[in-house]
């Protein structure tokens, strides 16, 4: 057991606020499940030997599991994960380090960077005590500050305007997804923790900037594959909606520039050539996922107008199946289920207007 347990922090906040480095010693699949902002993942123990050294602890015990372990890294194991964690310290001198519990492996780790005249903070409590921080930290400033709700048809430019107001949160960037059939990014969503994680982060950031809204897209419980907790959302809900009118021709071309110039972009970057084709069967994915939602023949129309924009030679050619396929979309799938939903809402309409007179109406409300 580590004698040293004086140089520990439970400033949780300040972690936070300044997004402050960490170096995570769990084992990577303990990272993989859930991971903090700015944490990097140099484990004690890798994945096979935190699972020998488990069965040991729960056959024999605490001090049988600390020597296996011990056998398992031997010196050159401990030179190797010291060298490691001094590089990163090298590069991020005031990071914090954790492990699960902020027990033993996260302590070990600070003696043996002790040995070589490191010393280096950890977590009290570890991952489960900061975590279980940041999750009280949401419900509790969820609960306390008042919400305005930007809502809108799909395509009228809801990110684009949140993205110009400083008490404003985007969601979607959080989850990495557009929250719609076909709003996933190249890049994986954050797994449900993580979300969690990352969100915690935001919120505690705008509740000390001292603004008197906070400013949120209107979103579904679901953001892709991740979900906002039930609390939260459910606070986020007791909000003041203020609705984006924008005209079909504009949706349409914002549409069309994110979700078809933008992802044809991002695809060929991570792909390179195959990254059009890719991006084309993923979209005839997502008609396929709500074929049943449109009807037969509302989906054979939207696939072909599909596969004849993308049969086009040129961009230039392509853009006007494209733009006839995204309004055909809006009007016909996204519109009525929008508008039923806001007949339904139960969420009082507090102001609606363009784009410039929302914004002068939310930048008002600072």
């Amino acid at each position: 057991m580590p004698n040293n347990i004086t140089n520990v922090t439970d400033d949780f906040l300040s972690i936070v606020l300044n997004e402050t480095p960490l170096l995570d010693v769990r084992a990577p699949v303990e990272f993989e499940k859930g991971k903090f902002i700015n944490a990097t993942n140099l484990p004690i123990l890798d994945d096979e030997e935190r699972r020998l050294v488990g069965i040991r602890y729960k056959e024999a015990g605490n001090y049988a599991a600390i020597k296996l372990a011990e056998s398992l890294i031997q010196n050159e194991g401990k030179e190797k994960r010291v060298r490691l964690w001094q590089d990163y310290l090298k590069k991020n001198p005031e990071a914090k380090l954790y492990c699960f519990r902020g027990g033993q492996r996260s302590g070990i780790a600070q003696e043996w960077l002790k040995e070589s005249n490191i010393d280096i903070t950890r977590l009290k409590g570890g991952y489960k005590a900061f975590r279980n921080f940041l999750m009280q930290q949401s419900e509790d400033i969820s609960t306390q500050t008042p919400t305005l709700i930007l809502g809108g048809r799909t395509g009228s430019g809801k990110t684009i305007l949140l993205n110009k107001l400083p008490n404003a949160i985007d969601l979607e960037a959080v989850a990495n997804h557009r929250g719609s059939s076909f709003g996933s990014f190249v890049n994986a969503q954050p797994s449900q923790i993580d979300f969690e994680n990352n969100l915690a982060y935001k919120l505690i950031q705008f509740h000390h900037k001292n603004f008197t809204h906070l400013v949120l897209e209107h979103e579904s419980h679901n953001i892709g594959r991740t979900f906002i907790p039930k609390p939260v959302y459910d606070n986020f809900m007791q909000g003041q909606l203020v609705l984006l009118q924008t005209p079909i021709e504009v949706r349409a071309l914002i549409t069309y520039e994110e979700y078809v110039l933008g992802a044809l972009k991002e695809y060929t970057l991570q792909y390179g050539e195959e990254g059009p084709q890719i991006w084309a069967h993923n979209v005839q994915s997502g008609l396929k996922r709500i074929q049943k939602r449109l009807g037969d023949q509302l989906y054979r129309q939207l696939a072909q107008l599909f596969d004849e924009a993308c049969s086009q030679d040129t961009q230039a050619e392509a853009k006007t199946f494209y733009l006839e396929w995204i309004t055909l979309l809006l009007q016909r799938y996204y519109d009525p289920m929008y508008d039923y939903q806001i007949k339904k809402s139960p969420i009082p309409v507090v102001f609606e207007g363009n784009t410039s007179d929302v914004l002068h109406f939310l930048q008002h409300q600072l």
